[in-house]
């Protein structure tokens, strides 16, 4: 499923922000109007690539910032595990230091409504509710802009690791072209040149969203 071009979907769940304070009712739409937002689904805490993502996304924080976006994890774990998680150094596999938001998606909604949620419920003989599978988020990321609309989305199985610069070389295309109205090229990067739409489409779609 793929949510480009669309509204993100709403939601209110639990968070840890600043790295230290549980906030419940946290949601994206208080950066509406505002600024673009790089959301990212992560598999679990405690893990091992996950940290490394977290740790990159961190190290890069004030470049989002810098271009008006900001940043926000997820994963399926509770805020009481997230705020474990956060409290544990860099060097015994913990994302101390981290203090972009960390959303706790305890029901699961928010990563089935952003279509990245592994697994499914069934029944078995008896008629108990089992999963088949996992029940937790692929490495699902998606820039939406201050509209509230996704413009972009990657979704990554759970041994492959994303790649920080190309978040922000997206996200630098998505700015040149709301300034210049210039699409991008293949392997674009801030600075170089870009090229002028030959259809009206594009224009029309972001005039109209």
């Amino acid at each position: 499923m793929s949510l480009v071009g669309k509204k993100a979907p709403l939601f209110k769940a639990s968070a840890v922000i600043n790295g230290m304070e549980i906030v419940e009712n946290f949601s994206l739409e208080q950066f509406i109007g505002k600024s673009n937002v790089l959301f990212f689904f992560y598999p679990k805490d405690f893990t091992f690539v996950c940290p490394t993502e977290l740790h990159a996304f961190q190290a890069r924080l004030e470049e989002f910032k810098e271009r008006g976006c900001e940043v926000v994890a997820c994963s399926t774990d509770t805020e009481e595990s997230h705020w474990n998680w956060l409290q544990l150094p860099k060097e015994k596999g913990g994302i101390q230091g981290v203090s972009y938001p960390l959303v706790a998606d305890t029901a699961k909604t928010i990563s089935t409504n952003f279509g990245v949620l592994a697994g499914e419920y069934d029944y078995n003989e008896e008629g108990n509710l089992i999963a088949t599978g996992p029940m937790i988020a692929y490495r699902g990321l998606f820039l939406i802009d201050k509209e509230g609309v996704v413009q972009h989305q990657v979704v990554n199985n759970f041994p492959l690791g994303r790649s920080v610069s190309e978040a922000l070389r997206i996200l630098d295309a998505l700015t040149h072209f709301e300034e210049h109205g210039e699409v991008c090229p293949a392997n674009w990067q801030q600075g170089e040149a870009a090229m002028e739409a030959s259809f009206s489409g594009v224009s029309e779609y972001f005039s109209a969203n």
